[in-house]
């Protein structure tokens, strides 16, 4: 008889405001593509998708239906938002297991979060933790008598009222090899539906690669690490080709970097012709990787729609503490070659690093007008264990060591200010990037219906905590 195998994740977009507001939600698809390989290796697999849950108590009919022997908590690790770390998700996690418990399965975890903590999850409940990348380890340990893993490396659990880690080994998987995710196991209708509504279109999230080789202090690797790994553009067009059949017409591609591997681009662009795919491209990207003349085209012939770029900063001390690797000057051209070729630019803004100081601020602010990107996402930096700037602050963690949800912005350590002239920051940028943004667009279209606003013209000014904020 097939062993049964329910699974699940920890992300619950409800549980998020700041995402469920924006009405862009994605399906869990590292947790669908190890649905997929479990399949594959003959199990029989159920999944309870936790994005669109409105209670972690929804899986209980999962479990009574389906009656699960193993009950796998296996993390869409491609979703920049489970790589938070939240603690409301972890929470919801630590619900799940002992639902899971309840109901008699054993329990496997795999995410960020356990993979920093897992002593946490197995005090809460969970039999195994699966450490970093863990598709082949999950085969391996579902195999097994979960009481006797004791040689196996990548693994947490506990024996004898110990918590026993055995730090993982280097593995670098074939990914041509795994199956294309579970997409059936997703009611695909329900993501469709609120995309159509808010939005006007469908967009699905598909990962043509694995892990960044770049070396940003800041930015936590606990699942795929510094190594980089790629699909083939044969495996990513055939997927591109079913989704497409399913009603997508836009995808954001969820690699950390995409199209990093030489000529990889270039094949996938005639591939992609070939079949004739009409694709809109949402990309995270480098401002260095795209100030490349033949880059750039080549993503644009496949469709190139946005692309986020991790500006952070709009002071070259900032970055270069970062260890960012990349410059103002990259930031701009990159940013206004893309845009005159039609391609939306975004950027991700970071303050309240370490040395950051009202003069950086400002040359941030500075460099948003003058670039006028298409879209902003702000936060402040945060301390995620596994990086040199974790390290550089772990001193002086309190307790509160993780935000609650994407919009927490609780300063952990002691930066130059205060969290909440931080939180005054985030609005202030996003009132003076709206502000010029409405400014152009009237310079645009009539410079007389300009001229019936002088209010815009205005040079606002706050006050707090006795910096003056002026709108450069």
């Amino acid at each position: 008889m097939k062993r049964k195998v329910l699974l699940t994740n920890t992300y619950f977009y409800r549980f998020d405001k700041k995402q469920w507001k924006a009405q862009k939600p994605y399906p869990p698809y590292g947790t669908i593509l190890a649905a997929a390989i479990l399949r594959k290796a003959g199990y029989d697999v159920s999944l309870f998708d936790t994005n669109l849950a409105k209670s972690t108590a929804e899986i209980d009919p999962y479990l009574t239906n389906t009656k699960p022997d193993y009950l796998v908590i296996f993390d869409d690790n491609f979703n920049y938002l489970s790589k938070m770390c939240l603690t409301v998700m972890r929470e919801a996690c630590f619900d799940l297991i002992r639902y899971g418990k309840a109901a008699g399965c054993q329990i496997i975890v795999n995410s960020s979060d356990a993979t920093d903590h897992y002593e946490k999850y197995l005090q809460a409940g969970a039999d195994v933790v699966l450490l970093g990348e863990s598709e082949q380890m999950l085969q391996t340990v579902l195999g097994r008598d979960l009481a006797n893993l004791g040689e196996l490396k990548g693994v947490a659990f506990m024996k004898d009222q110990y918590v026993v880690h055995i730090p993982k080994g280097a593995s670098l998987p074939a990914l041509d090899e795994y199956p294309t995710p579970a997409w059936d196991l997703v009611r695909l209708s329900d993501y469709e539906k609120i995309w159509q509504q808010s939005h006007g279109y469908f967009s699905l999230n598909i990962a043509t690669t694995r892990g960044c080789p770049f070396k940003c202090n800041w930015c936590a690797k606990p699942i795929y690490g510094k190594r980089y790994n790629s699909r083939s553009p044969q495996k990513v067009a055939d997927e591109l080709s079913y989704l497409v059949s399913q009603g997508a017409s836009h995808f954001w591609v969820c690699d950390d970097i995409f199209g990093l591997k030489p000529g990889w681009v270039k094949e996938f662009r005639q591939i992609i012709k070939e079949r004739k795919l009409n694709l809109k491209l949402k990309i995270q990207s480098r401002a260095d990787l795209l100030v490349k003349e033949d880059t750039i085209q080549d993503l644009i012939d496949v469709g190139l729609d946005e692309v986020w770029i991790g500006a952070e900063s709009g002071s070259q001390k900032i970055l270069d503490a970062m260890d960012k690797g990349i410059t103002i000057a990259e930031i701009e051209q990159a940013t206004q070659g893309l845009q005159q070729r039609g391609v939306k630019v975004a950027f991700f803004l970071q303050y309240g690093y370490l040395g950051e100081q009202w003069e950086d601020i400002q040359k941030t602010l500075t460099m948003v007008k003058r670039l006028l990107p298409d879209d902003i996402g702000i936060s402040v930096s945060y301390p995620l264990p596994g990086t040199g700037f974790y390290e550089k602050v772990k001193a002086q963690l309190q307790r509160k060591q993780n935000w609650e949800d994407s919009d927490d912005l609780a300063m952990l350590y002691k930066a130059t200010f205060s969290a909440k002239f931080y939180r005054r920051l985030h609005e202030y940028t996003h009132r003076v990037y709206r502000k010029e943004k409405a400014v152009r667009g009237w310079q645009k279209s009539s410079a007389k219906a300009l001229l019936k606003l002088p209010y815009l013209w205005a040079r606002e000014r706050l006050s707090f905590q006795g910096v003056k904020l002026l709108l450069p």
